[in-house]
């Protein structure tokens, strides 16, 4: 799933476009299982990097993980949770081929204080003529599968279409770092000048290992994003474990090179988190007048809680015509998207707005997958 780092980047109107090569997409893993028996070597010993804004927290030496103290007691501390039934070589054998991955520690670092986010300039990123000419071209490619995750989950296959469109552009942008490098890097070198995340990378770090056991790969060969997310629907290693589904009926979960999985096991994800058939996600709306009201209702965020008599009582505008469904759809969140100089956006969002934040925590990323999908739509209605 795109990064919070990297969607906060994007925000910034005034930031530098960000840019990333395609990788090519990986063939189709065998299904028969093999795990490499790996040649003797020496184990690198930690390097001591020079002093920088993304130096790890602890202020010692990085990399060489599998000679490390503290990576050798979580590694013993997996093998009677997660990691039950692996030996201890083996672990060690795995984490003997990671790297620590400075860049990687970089991306991770939230963006400069004081940048104003941008609403209309995030939009513009996604929207834009040549992610929807791919994103029409994968609709129609995959419209059958789409359409099959739409009546067995309830999502609707534009909302689907969005997420992988700006998660991947489509498939064109999967990431090139070593997911085994990544979530070393940021289970055991994570950055100072930011909150602490490296229990998140480690629980990752181990579901990658249990998935690359389950499909019978090395952990080495998979490759995705600075924050180890994987394929069209970026999932991390443990989305993957947990959501992902062979929707095509080949026998193999294979989120980067079968769009029929990734369309699927995007569409479950969204169901499991509580995605409601038939519910709409937002309205645009103006916001109450009176500042306090307008701040009390904006004070819950994303989390919808508000019914219609908590809105009108508030003071908030809503047309004759939309009552009905606010009240039938509640309860809703008044949500505020700033636009840097210009004046804000307001919305009021439902409860399937919020389940599509749980695949980024994010107002402005949920609105940016929304809006691109239903452009989608409508240019398929218009057949373009």
């Amino acid at each position: 799933m795109i990064s919070r780092r990297l969607f906060a980047a994007l925000l910034a109107a005034s930031a530098t476009s960000l840019s990333s090569a395609a990788v090519a997409t990986p063939s189709r893993p065998n299904k028969a299982k093999r795990r490499a028996t790996p040649s003797p070597r020496k184990r690198p010993a930690p390097r001591r990097q020079p002093p920088s804004a993304a130096a790890p927290a602890h202020g010692g030496p990085t990399g060489g993980y599998a000679q490390r103290p503290e990576v050798l007691a979580w590694a013993q501390e997996q093998l009677a949770g997660a990691l039950a039934g692996w030996q201890l070589e083996d672990v060690l054998t795995v984490l003997d081929q990671a790297q620590y991955q400075p860049r990687v520690a970089q991306l991770i670092l939230p963006p400069p204080v004081g940048v104003a986010k941008d609403w209309a300039a995030y939009r513009d990123r996604f929207i834009e003529p040549r992610r929807l000419q791919a994103g029409l071209r994968f609709w129609a490619a995959n419209e059958d599968a789409l359409a099959r995750a739409e009546q067995l989950h309830g999502v609707s296959a534009a909302l689907i279409a969005g997420i992988i469109g700006v998660e991947t552009f489509y498939g064109q942008v999967l990431g090139s770092f070593r997911a085994l490098d990544a979530l070393c890097t940021l289970s055991f070198d994570f950055p100072g000048g930011r909150s602490d995340r490296s229990p998140l990378f480690r629980r990752e770090l181990a579901a990658l290992l249990q998935l690359a056991r389950a499909q019978g790969r090395e952990p080495a060969d998979f490759k995705g994003s600075f924050a180890g997310a994987l394929g069209l629907g970026q999932f991390l290693p443990s989305s993957w474990l947990s959501y992902a589904r062979d929707f095509d009926g080949d026998g193999i979960i294979d989120l980067t090179a079968s769009s029929a999985d990734a369309i699927g096991s995007v569409a479950n994800y969204l169901q499991e988190h509580g995605w409601k058939r038939g519910q709409i996600t937002h309205l645009r709306c103006e916001p109450p007048a009176d500042a306090a009201a307008r701040e009390r209702l904006l004070a819950p965020d994303i989390d919808p809680r508000w019914s219609l008599d908590d809105l009108q009582n508030a003071g908030l505008p809503l047309p004759t015509e939309q009552q009905a469904l606010l009240s039938e759809q509640g309860p809703w969140a008044l949500v505020q998207l700033e636009n840097g100089e210009q004046p804000a956006s307001y919305w009021l969002t439902s409860h399937n707005f919020w389940v599509v934040t749980r695949y980024n925590r994010s107002a402005y990323y949920a609105m940016a997958v929304l809006e691109l999908g239903e452009r989608l739509r409508q240019l398929r209605l218009a057949g373009t």
